[in-house]
């Protein structure tokens, strides 16, 4: 077992709860308990900032917050399993996962990026450590990798073995809760539908310790389990459950659909197929 691991216990840890007493609810001796995310993520964008463990960039609000200890969750991260098996990486772009992105390129890992909204349709960026002696803490950064990644498409990736993930808040379950786009998900449920990715590929996060919550923080069809939390002082192993087996067409609109590219690429090309077998 990897130093600091441990096995899900529901209320173990001390994680932090997602009900908070508000101050004038707690005057009254009310508890106000968050129940949607929009109440989850500005529960914990509040803690973060309150405890003063947030760093660049802020403020904290409205993207995945950057911690204190950051890099210490990314070693971490780098003696798992999981991680040493790896040769392939996709990770998020955002700036607590810089330290997890520089360790895979320092490692030889191919760390694989997506481009921001999947806006075009070679809509991932490649980072191949032997190309990138000498800039590799450049590329580690989302300035640096956008500057010399290699635009790719999805179908153009091959497989990868880990995802990493950036959370707003997760729970002892494996419940994630982003910042709100819903990228995340959209670019899991892309890679499902070209088999780069299974139902056993590892989805993992970093994140600080205020982030892990006590409750059970809502999912729904679409979102992305997490197999693996990563703290600074700790590694949560959630039960197994299964992950979206593609994309849930009927959720996206021709708007969203003109808006990504590659998405709306592959959709002609499944009623293409859908058509010639009829």
């Amino acid at each position: 077992m990897v130093r600091g691991e441990a096995r899900r216990r529901p209320g173990a840890w001390g994680a932090s709860s997602v009900r908070r007493p508000c101050a004038s609810r707690a005057r009254r001796g009310e508890e106000r308990s968050l129940s949607d995310k929009p109440e989850i993520r500005e529960h914990v964008w509040a803690l973060l900032t309150a405890r003063r463990v947030g760093r660049f960039p802020l403020p904290l609000h409205d993207r995945v917050p950057n911690f204190a200890g950051a890099e210490a969750a990314a070693r971490r991260l780098a003696e798992l399993p999981e991680w040493q098996a790896a040769r392939r990486i996709k990770c998020n772009p955002d700036a607590p996962q810089r330290a997890v992105r520089l360790t895979a390129l320092q490692q030889g890992k191919t760390v694989v990026m997506a481009v921001p909204r999947l806006r075009t349709e070679r809509c991932f960026l490649r980072l191949e450590p032997r190309t990138l002696q000498g800039k590799l803490a450049h590329a580690a950064t989302i300035k640096g990798a956008t500057a010399l990644g290699v635009p790719v498409a999805p179908e153009k990736i091959g497989r990868i073995d880990l995802i990493v993930a950036g959370s707003v808040a997760v729970d002892l379950t494996g419940a994630r809760v982003g910042k709100g786009g819903g990228y995340s998900d959209l670019e899991w449920a892309l890679a499902r539908e070209l088999r780069i990715v299974d139902d056993d590929t590892p989805v993992v996060t970093t994140v600080h310790e205020l982030q892990v919550l006590a409750d059970t923080l809502p999912m729904t069809p679409h979102d992305v389990p997490l197999d693996v939390v990563v703290t600074p002082e700790r590694v949560i192993r959630a039960r197994h459950r299964p992950k979206p087996a593609g994309i849930f067409w009927n959720e996206l609109s021709e708007e969203q659909l003109a808006a990504m590219p590659a998405l709306a690429k592959l959709r002609g090309s499944r009623k293409r197929s859908s058509r010639s077998r009829a």
